[in-house]
């Protein structure tokens, strides 16, 4: 009867389609329905033992338990141990997923819907079952006004979430996108009674500190709030023999401590007061990671290999600033930096420069346009500079990489000081001046203080062409206050690389999100071609069509040099206690560190037995 019911609804509110344990964006679903588990697992990781890390965001302290709105700091780990979705993605295929809350996905022959069939299992850690009443609560809960801006772009593209029986929920498309049923896939599910006060339901934002309603394999546990959280594993969390589950969350307690500064934290490392770290700077990794705990084997400190598309990081120009809307100004400022000096000097020669938005991937345009990039391109011949069409895409600018060519710094700043002057601005009365005699300033902002090393000799050649440069160290919670309002001249972000860019692309750079509070278009980028380019990207339809457009994309962005170009590693460098741990031999390709570590790793049996004896031998 049941089986008879869903494929009734299926009939009556969507078109003819096929239901799947997964869907993949594009190609072939690697995992056939009921298999065991992913290859990159360990079915027999045995469950136990804990592990103490530290965030590898720069977060400084957090104030709430609700990481769906903009004010406030929700604690590290809170999304991926907590929450579940209606798919899971794996760390091997970078554009299919697989059923978890879901147990079925059926996406309609149009396209333009998907119906999810939740698994009867799947529980709340309430012990409630997860309804589609639920799945429509949380959508429209992170859909309103009173969540982070972000979901209203992340789930733009979704026309409404209807409820069709007590476990199937049907999401409408807007219009075709082969990624929509993905991102539909990705929404956090809550339960309807988080923030429940007195029988009242709360409204999103007014949720703080009322512990999270999920449905995810841990729940909150020990907290010094602010500093430290801990979260311990449910044990009667619903998906604990599921195939897309087995092998996974093995530890018994994850913690997560939080240090004010990178030198604080990494002496403590070295005293053994937390087992894991991800490093991020060179300099560190090659003069402070050393010393006896690692010469003795006590510490473990490695450079990782994988698959990942290269991140993105750079100094990014507010434009909402009139002095930055000049792309000459831009360039000239982006001249100014030596990165082959800083490489040599700073960095050991550790690291490789970004060249563009999608660097160390399929996506990264090359040389001058190729037909199938011209084809995307053609219809906005008239909103795009003619160099795009005939040039090689921009590479930053290179100060002294062959010493053998002749070419030094000092020509990049000649080049810097014309391009300022055809934009107005000329050195006189000792300073940078445009027209009305204001002098050129510049403030970066950062939290750490780490940066410094970089801007210092950055700033030296700036001011060679009469600028003057404020570097700023605030605390990370007051950074992120002032990137939400926009509130900075120039600050230095990254942003993790992707294997299948797409809709999160138009929070980043779309012109609806510059005015947004809080959304990822800190640029405040409002471009018609990008916004047209966008379009395209989101409406690819197989992954030759999705490379031709996001190279198009990227190609675009560099012509309007909206960033200074930093640098990246081909590797994870991290560091853990000896003797703790124990990780598959199979590495995936597609994964980021900390939720390799938290999600695949297992305890030791000394591990396991420690963390036995602390917690009164099981009683």
């Amino acid at each position: 009867m049941r089986h008879f019911l869903l494929a009734l609804i299926s009939l009556i509110f969507c078109l003819p389609g096929w239901a799947a344990h997964a869907y993949a964006q594009f190609g072939d679903i690697k995992y056939a329905p009921g298999f065991a588990h992913f290859d990159y697992v360990n079915p027999a990781a045995p469950k136990g033992g804990e592990i103490t890390l530290v965030p590898p965001t720069r977060l400084s302290n957090f104030d709430k338990y609700n990481p769906f709105t903009l004010k406030g700091s929700a604690p590290p780990g809170l999304n991926g141990l907590v929450f579940e979705s209606l798919l899971t993605g794996t760390l091997d295929e970078p554009t299919t997923a697989y059923g978890l809350l879901a147990q079925e996905v059926t996406v309609a022959q149009d396209k333009l819907s998907a119906v999810f069939t939740l698994n009867p299992l799947a529980r709340f850690q309430n012990g409630d079952p997860v309804l589609a009443a639920d799945v429509k609560h949380s959508f429209d809960r992170l859909t309103s006004k009173e969540a982070a801006p972000q979901f209203r772009t992340i789930f733009g593209e979704i026309r409404g979430v209807t409820v069709v029986a007590e476990r199937a929920v049907r999401f409408d498309f807007k219009r075709v996108n082969a990624e929509l049923p993905l991102i539909a896939g990705s929404l956090p599910v809550f339960s309807r009674k988080w923030g429940l006060d007195n029988g009242k339901l709360k409204p999103l934002d007014q949720i703080v500190t009322d512990l999270p309603i999920g449905s995810g394999p841990y729940r909150i546990g020990k907290v010094n709030f602010g500093k430290d959280i801990s979260y311990e594993r449910d044990p009667a969390y619903w998906a604990r023999d599921l195939n897309v589950r087995r092998g996974l969350f093995n530890f018994d307690r994850i913690t997560y401590k939080i240090y004010k500064d990178n030198t604080a934290q990494l002496e403590a490392f070295k005293a053994g007061e937390f087992d894991y770290i991800q490093a991020f700077i060179a300099r560190e990794w090659a003069r402070a990671y050393t010393g006896k705990p690692f010469e003795r084997g006590q510490l473990i400190k490695k450079e990782l290999q994988h698959g990942n598309a290269g991140d993105f990081q750079g100094f990014l120009f507010n434009m909402r600033r009139d002095k930055f809307k000049d792309v000459r100004v831009r360039q000239a400022i982006a001249l100014a930096m030596d990165y082959e000096w800083m490489n040599r000097q700073l960095f050991y020669n550790a690291y490789t420069r970004v060249r563009g938005y999608f660097v160390g991937s399929d996506f990264e345009a090359k040389g001058k346009p190729t037909p199938e990039e011209l084809a995307v391109l053609a219809p906005l011949r008239r909103l795009l500079p003619p160099e795009v069409f005939s040039e090689d895409v921009p590479l930053p600018p290179v100060a002294s990489l062959d010493p053998a060519s002749g070419h030094t710094l000092r020509d990049n700043l000649r080049r810097a000081r014309d391009l300022l002057a055809a934009a107005g601005w000329t050195y006189r009365d000792g300073a940078l001046r445009n027209g009305k005699g204001e002098p050129f300033t510049i403030e970066f902002l950062d939290n750490s203080g780490s940066m410094g090393r970089v801007v210092t000799p950055y700033a030296r050649n700036l001011e060679k062409l009469g600028m003057q440069v404020n570097y700023k160290v605030i605390d990370f919670a007051i950074l992120q206050k002032r990137m939400d309002v926009f509130d900075f001249e120039i600050i230095s972000n990254r942003l993790i690389g992707s294997e299948a860019p797409g809709t999160e692309l138009l929070e980043r750079y779309g012109s609806k999100a510059a005015d947004i509070e809080g959304s990822s278009n800190v640029i405040g980028l409002k471009d018609p071609a990008v916004d047209a380019l966008l379009d395209q990207v989101i409406s690819a339809q197989t992954r030759p069509q999705l490379v031709a457009r996001v190279r198009a994309l990227d190609r675009v962005l560099r012509h309007g040099h909206y960033a200074v170009p930093h640098w990246y590693s081909g590797v994870h460098r991290v560091a853990w206690r000896a003797g703790r741990f124990e990780q598959p031999a199979v590495t995936p390709r597609y994964y980021q560190p900390e939720a390799w570590v938290t999600s695949v790793w297992w305890a030791t049996p000394a591990n396991l037995a420690a963390s036995l004896a602390a917690n009164g031998g099981g009683k």
